[in-house]
C-alpha cells in the first residue's frame, strides 16, 4: 500500500520544482546564474529523493524528467535524431553500488565492464559529420530539439572540418558520424579574457562554463572566434550500431580521427577499480586545464548500455559521480547559543546533516544577532551551506522561495534568556556580541581550568583556585589546553612556587594525558553535561571525534540525553574556540581513553539518597561506575537499589517502591561494592 505523502512534503516539491524550473531557465536559455551549480544539485538531489520516496508525487513536467532548456528562437531549430539525454547524480560508493545492484538485477548473470571519464563542465554540443564532413553542429536543447549554432563551431580551432582519415576506422569516414561531448573553455584562457576586460573597465565574466555558453549562441561568428573554445568529445554514433561495439573503442576512434578527447578515460572491471579511478582524479582534477566537477561512469559494452534502456529520461547504463561539493542546501531545525570561554554568546544555526567539501556538516555558526539579522535566517528556512577555507561551515544565503509558512524568527535576547535562565547578557557599544553580564574573560577562563583540573574530572593535583589564578594573571594559560604546555622554568617566575612544587604540577599535569573519555567529556565544561551524562557518552560514542560528529537525533536516543542536552553538546562543538581548543589539546599530545566497561555490576543502576557515614556521594559513585555500574541522580523505572541513607524523604522511598527498586541502607552498598 502506496501512503500519502504528507501535506509539507507536497508543498515542498512543489516549491523545488519551481525554483529549479527558474534556475534553469536562467542559467541555460538566458546564460545568467541565479544561484551556483553545486546549490542547485543539492536541490534537485532532494527533489529526486522526495520523489523517489512518494512516486505518486512525480509529474511529466518535473525537473528529475526533462533534461533542460529550451532551444533560443535566435537559432534555427534541429531535431535530434537520437535524444542527447542526460545522466543520474550519484554522491558516494554506497549510490555507486545500488546502481550497479539495478543493473546486475536487470541484466542477471552478465558481466559488466565500465569506462571513467571526466565529467566536464561545458556546454554539450552534438558534432554531425556526413563522409567526414562537419556538416551540422547542434546543442543539446531540450534533449529533443536543439540549436543549430553550426557557424560558431567551425571557428573553434580544435573541431576537424573534415575527419582525419585513419586506416582502422575507414568506415567512420562514409555515411553519417555523430560526435557528442562538450565545448569548454580553459581556466588559463578564462582568466586571461577577464584581466582584458577589467583593464577596460568591463565587468568580469563569473565562470567559464557560462562564458562557453553564452559565446556559441553570439549572432556573430566573428566575435565567437576571438573566443579561446574547445571542444572536447565523450560519445559516438553511428546508423549500424555495430560500427561501435564499446565506448572504449568509440573513445579510441575519437582520437584517431582528429577529435580532441580529455585522454582520461580508464576501463574498470568492479566498483573498486571505479572507485579508485574518482579518488585518483579527484585528488588531481584542480590541476586540469577546464573545469570538471566530477566522473561519468558508463557501462562500457553498447548492447548492454542499449538492453538498459532509459527510465524516464536519463539512461539506466550510466551515471555522473559529483565530487562533494563547495556549497549545497540544507533546512535550520533550530538556532542555538554557545557560551564561549570569553563569554561571548554565539549562534549556531543546527540543521539536517549535508555533505560539503567532503564532509558532513550538521551546524554552523551564524556568529551574532547582526549577521543572523543580515541574512534572515529562520528556523524552517533553507539556506545554502558552504565551507570557509574549507574547514567551518558557515551559511551564505537563505533562499527565501522555499521559505515556508511556518518559518519563526530568531529573538535574539528572548532565546538567551529561555536558554540561560540563571545568566544576564549584555551588548557594550558599538560591540556586536553579547556577553555574560559581570564576568571577564579572564574569570570565566579561571573557572574552566578550575573544573577541568576538579576531582570530579582530570583530577589534577596541587593545581587548585590559587594557582589557576596565578597561573592565568600571568599570562601563562590563556585556554585549558595550556596548562599542557607549562614546564618547571615557566613556574619558577611565580613567586607560589620552587623547584619541589614546581615539578610536582608539572609532572601531574602531564600524568593526565591519557585520561579517561568521561572524565575528558566532563572537564569540558559542556552545559548540561554532568558526570553520568559523560559516561553515556562515553559508552555510546567512544571518542571524543564521534562525540563532535553526532547528530541532534542521534544524541536525542541516549538514555538521559533529551533534546535541550543534545542541542547544548551540538553548540559546543560548532563554536569556533572549542574547535581550536580540541585541535590544540590534541597538538600537545592530550589522548583521552575510552575503557570499555566491565565488572560485577554492570547492567545494574544506583540512586543515593539522604547522607553517607563512610564516604561522600561522589565517591560512592566513582566506586560504583568503576565496577561497571549505572550512577543514577534520581529514581526512573530501571533502577536496580535505592541507597537510602540519613533523612530520606517519603516521596523518594514511595517512588521507588512504586517501580519496584530495591531499597538498600549503606551497609548493603557498602557489602556490595566490597569497601
Amino acid at each position: 500500500m502506496t501512503h500519502l505523502p504528507p501535506k509539507e512534503v507536497v508543498q515542498r516539491v512543489e516549491k523545488l520544482r519551481n525554483l529549479i524550473n527558474d534556475y534553469r531557465y536562467n542559467y541555460h536559455v538566458l546564460d545568467e546564474s541565479t544561484m551556483s551549480e553545486a546549490a542547485a544539485d543539492s536541490l534537485k538531489h532532494e527533489l529526486s529523493q522526495l520523489e523517489d520516496k512518494y512516486p505518486q508525487l512525480i509529474t511529466s513536467d518535473s525537473p528529475t524528467q526533462r533534461v533542460a532548456g529550451m532551444a533560443l528562437d535566435k537559432f534555427t531549430k534541429v531535431t535530434h535524431k537520437t535524444r542527447m539525454i542526460s545522466l543520474n547524480d550519484v554522491f558516494n560508493r554506497e549510490e555507486v553500488e545500488a546502481w550497479v545492484a539495478r543493473i546486475n538485477k536487470l541484466l542477471p548473470g552478465k558481466k559488466h565492464e565500465f569506462i571513467c571519464d571526466i565529467k566536464m563542465d561545458g556546454l554539450a554540443c552534438a558534432l554531425v559529420y556526413i563522409d567526414g564532413v562537419l556538416e551540422q553542429a547542434v546543442t543539446r536543447g531540450d534533449s529533443r530539439v536543439g540549436e543549430d549554432v553550426t557557424m560558431n563551431v567551425r571557428t573553434i580551432q580544435n573541431v576537424p572540418l573534415r575527419l582525419r582519415e585513419n586506416q582502422k576506422y575507414a568506415h567512420m569516414l562514409r555515411g553519417r558520424t555523430e560526435i557528442r561531448g562538450e565545448i569548454v573553455m580553459h581556466k588559463a584562457d578564462f582568466e586571461k579574457l577577464n584581466k582584458t576586460r577589467i583593464a577596460d573597465g568591463l565587468p568580469a565574466f563569473k565562470n567559464p562554463r557560462n562564458l562557453a555558453a553564452g559565446t556559441i549562441r553570439q549572432l556573430d561568428p566573428q566575435l565567437v572566434s576571438r573566443r579561446p573554445l574547445n571542444f572536447v568529445g565523450y560519445d559516438v554514433l553511428r546508423d549500424n550500431p555495430d560500427d561501435v561495439p564499446t565506448n572504449a573503442i568509440g573513445y579510441d576512434m575519437m582520437n584517431r580521427i582528429g577529435i580532441t578527447t580529455s585522454r582520461k578515460t580508464r576501463v574498470s572491471t568492479s566498483i573498486d577499480d571505479v572507485m579508485r579511478y574518482v579518488d585518483e582524479l579527484g585528488a588531481i582534477r584542480e590541476n586540469f586545464v577546464f573545469n570538471t566537477d566530477g566522473v561519468v561512469v558508463k557501462v562500457n559494452d553498447r548492447v548492454q548500455f542499449a538492453d538498459l534502456g532509459i527510465v524516464g529520461k536519463t539512461p539506466r547504463g550510466a551515471v555522473a559521480y559529483k565530487y562533494a561539493a563547495e556549497e549545497a542546501t540544507t533546512i535550520v531545525k533550530d538556532i542555538v547559543i554557545s557560551i564561549g570561554r570569553t563569554g561571548a554568546a554565539t549562534p549556531v544555526a543546527v540543521f539536517d546533516p549535508v555533505d560539503v567539501a567532503g564532509t558532513t556538516v550538521q551546524h554552523a555558526s551564524l556568529h551574532n544577532a547582526d549577521e543572523i539579522a543580515r541574512l534572515d535566517v529562520r528556523i524552517g528556512d533553507t539556506v545554502i551551506i558552504f565551507k570557509a577555507g574549507d574547514i567551518i561551515p558557515q551559511v551564505q544565503s537563505v533562499v527565501r522561495e522555499l521559505r515556508p509558512k511556518t518559518a519563526k524568527q530568531f529573538q535574539y535576547e528572548r532565546a538567551l534568556a529561555e536558554q540561560y535562565p540563571e545568566l544576564q547578557f549584555e551588548r557594550l557599544g558599538k560591540d556586536v556580541v553579547y556577553r555574560v553580564k559581570g564576568s571577564s574573560s579572564d574569570l570565566i577562563l579561571k573557572r574552566s581550568v578550575e573544573y577541568y583540573a576538579s576531582k570530579g574530572a582530570l583530577d589534577i593535583d596541587t593545581l587548585g583556585e590559587k594557582n589557576v589564578v596565578a597561573l592565568v594573571d600571568a599570562g601563562l594559560v590563556k585556554d585549558v589546553a595550556d596548562i599542557y604546555t607549562l614546564t618547571v622554568d615557566d613556574l619558577l617566575k611565580l613567586e607560589r612556587f620552587a623547584d619541589i612544587s614546581a615539578n610536582k604540577l608539572v609532572d601531574a599535569i602531564q600524568a593526565k594525558k591519557n585520561p579517561p573519555l568521561e572524565k575528558f567529556i566532563l572537564g569540558l565544561g559542556i552545559r548540561h553535561v554532568g558526570a553520568q551524562t559523560a559516561i553515556d557518552l562515553t559508552d555510546a560514542f567512544h571518542s571524543i571525534d564521534n562525540l563532535g560528529k553526532a547528530t541532534i537525533e542521534t544524541l536525542s536516543r541516549i538514555e538521559g540525553v533529551g533534546v535541550v542536552v543534545a542541542e547544548s553538546i551540538v553548540a559546543w562543538f560548532a563554536d569556533p574556540d572549542n574547535i581550536a581548543l580540541l585541535e590544540k589539546f590534541e597538538k600537545q599530545g592530550v589522548k583521552p581513553q575510552y575503557l570499555k566497561k566491565s565488572g560485577v555490576l554492570a547492567g545494574q543502576s544506583f540512586v543515593v539518597t539522604g547522607s553517607l557515614e563512610s564516604m561522600g556521594r561522589d565517591v560512592a559513585a566513582d566506586k560504583i561506575r568503576a565496577l561497571g555500574g549505572t550512577f543514577q541522580t534520581s529514581v526512573a523505572k530501571d533502577t536496580t537499589y535505592l541507597v537510602a541513607g540519613g533523612k530520606v524523604g517519603a516521596s523518594k522511598l514511595e517512588k521507588a517502591r512504586s517501580y519496584g527498586t530495591k531499597i538498600i541502607d549503606e551497609q548493603e552498598l557498602l557489602g556490595i561494592i566490597g569497601a
